[in-house]
C-alpha cells in the first residue's frame, strides 16, 4: 500500500474510534503531508529515528512555536503507534523522541469593568444585535470554546435550568451552567428572530442566511463589539474563556470545579489560571500591605 492509504486508514480509525475532531483530523492530515514530504520518500521502512529527527530539527530552523512542533511530534507517535498495532510496521521509530517542553504564557483577559463596556456596545432591537449580546453573556458566562458555541443547537439550551449541553473536544458531551444574564440574552435574542427561523432542531446562533454561524464569523463579531467598546487590548473568544476562569478563581472557586467547567481532561492545563491570580494577589499584597 501506498503511504497515502496508510495516512488515510490511519485518519479514518482517529475519526471512527477515538472520536477526534475535524479539526485534529485535519491538522493531523496536514502533518502527515508536510513529514512524508520533507522525507520526499514513499516508503514506511525508510523511516527510523533519524529522519523524524532530521524533520524535528527542520521545524526547529523554521522557527515553529514549541506548540507546533509538539502536535507534529504526537502526530507522529500517535501515527506510528497505529501502525505498530496493526502490524503495518515493527516498531514505533518515534516512541523515543521526548516532547518539547511547550511555553506557557500566561492568558490575558478583561477586567470587570471591559467586560460591561463590551456588553454594552450590543444595544440594539434588531436580531443580529440580540444575537451578539446573546454570543457575548453565553461565552463569558460560561467558558465554553468558540467551537462549542457555534455547535449549539436550540434544543441544547433548558433556559428554565439555566443550563447548557456542550459538545467538547473528542466530542465529549457535559452540561454546563449559566447565569441569569446570559439565559435572559439567549431569551430575547430567540423571541426576536424571524418567525419563520426559530426551531429547536436548528443551529442556536445564526447568521443572516439563517444558517450556522462559524467559527469565524463570531471573532468577526467580538472584534466589532471591542472597537465599539473602544478595548485596547487584543481580543478574542478565547480571551472571554479565560476571563471567565480567571474571574471565577479570583473570587474564591476551587481549581476542580473551573477545570470540570472548561473540560479540560487534565487539572495542569487549569492550572495556568492560578498564575493570573496569585500574580493579582501579589499586586494587592504590595499595595495594601504597609510592609510590603
Amino acid at each position: 500500500m501506498s503511504v497515502d492509504t496508510y495516512v488515510d486508514r490511519f485518519l479514518n480509525f482517529l475519526e471512527a474510534e477515538k472520536n477526534a475532531s475535524p479539526h485534529t483530523v485535519k491538522n493531523y492530515r496536514s502533518d502527515l503531508i508536510e513529514f512524508f514530504r520533507f522525507l520526499g520518500k514513499s516508503s514506511l521502512s525508510e523511516v527510523n529515528y533519524i529522519a523524524i529527527r532530521r524533520f524535528l530539527a527542520h521545524l526547529k530552523e523554521k522557527e515553529f512555536l514549541k506548540s507546533t512542533v509538539s502536535r507534529k511530534l504526537a502526530c507522529l507517535k500517535s501515527f506510528f503507534k497505529y501502525l505498530t498495532r496493526e502490524h503495518l510496521v515493527s516498531a514505533n521509530p518515534a516512541s523515543g523522541i521526548a516532547t518539547p517542553k511547550r511555553e506557557r504564557h500566561l492568558p490575558s483577559f478583561l477586567e470587570t469593568q471591559e467586560v460591561e463596556h463590551l456588553l454594552e456596545s450590543t444595544q440594539g432591537d434588531k436580531w443580529e444585535m440580540k444575537r451578539d449580546r446573546a454570543i457575548l453573556e453565553v461565552l463569558y458566562s460560561s467558558g465554553i470554546r468558540v467551537s462549542e458555541l457555534v455547535g449549539l443547537n436550540a434544543e441544547d439550551i433548558d433556559l428554565l435550568s439555566s443550563l447548557l449541553k456542550v459538545r467538547g473536544k473528542g466530542k465529549k458531551e457535559r452540561i454546563v451552567p449559566i447565569g441569569s444574564c446570559a439565559a435572559q440574552a439567549i431569551k430575547e435574542y430567540l423571541d426576536a428572530l424571524p418567525a419563520q427561523a426559530e426551531t429547536r432542531l436548528q443551529p442556536l446562533f445564526l447568521n443572516r442566511q439563517k444558517t450556522r454561524l462559524t467559527d469565524r464569523s463570531v471573532r468577526r463579531v467580538i472584534l466589532k463589539c471591542a472597537k465599539r467598546a473602544a478595548i485596547k487590548k487584543e481580543i478574542s473568544p478565547h480571551t472571554l474563556r479565560h476571563t471567565f476562569a480567571t474571574h471565577l478563581l479570583d473570587r474564591g472557586a476551587d481549581l476542580r470545579s473551573v477545570q470540570e467547567l472548561l473540560g479540560h481532561a487534565h487539572l495542569s492545563t487549569t492550572q495556568i489560571y492560578t498564575h493570573v491570580s496569585a500574580k493579582r494577589l501579589r499586586e494587592a499584597y504590595d499595595q495594601a500591605h504597609p510592609r510590603a
